[in-house]
């Protein structure tokens, strides 16, 4: 049994897998990164200096403090229940940047796929001398 899992974890592929795994939790950290600090900050400027992860909705006031409530954080301290729009804005976009990411990476070994599967070109044709040859040994065949 320890030898048929060594030999099942040391394939290329779960190799392979892990290795995407892990470069796929820091491409997602990352994205978090780009999208938390460089994009929605802009973007929150150009609808008047709203900060995207502190919009939210309070659905129920908290029994700790009543609203209005500075910051997401701070509802959530005083046990208020909220929709957090901003978070799902964050999600989504963090979503689409990662799903552009991995169509540009598909595709792009995709191409490299079909340039390898290509099939390779037709055999040249023989020159007009052995041709001839060919010819005139099929005719002496042919003789009595």
């Amino acid at each position: 049994m320890f030898k048929e899992f060594k030999e099942f974890a040391l394939k290329g592929n779960v190799v392979d897998l892990a290795v995407g795994v892990i470069i796929g939790g820091a491409f997602g950290t990352i994205i978090t990164s780009l999208v938390n600090d460089v994009i929605m900050p802009p973007i929150g400027l150009l609808i008047g200096g709203v900060d995207f992860s502190n919009l939210f909705v309070v659905l129920k006031e908290g029994l700790k403090a009543p609203a209005p409530y500075a910051s997401l954080a701070a509802a959530k301290a005083a046990g208020a229940v909220t929709l957090n729009l901003g978070v799902f804005i964050n999600a989504v976009i963090n979503f689409t940047i990662i799903a552009c990411a991995v169509f540009i990476l598909v595709k792009g070994i995709n191409r490299l796929r079909r340039q390898q599967e290509a099939a390779p070109p037709p055999p040249a044709a023989p020159p007009r001398q052995e041709v001839l040859l060919e010819e005139i040994r099929d005719l002496l065949k042919k003789q009595p």
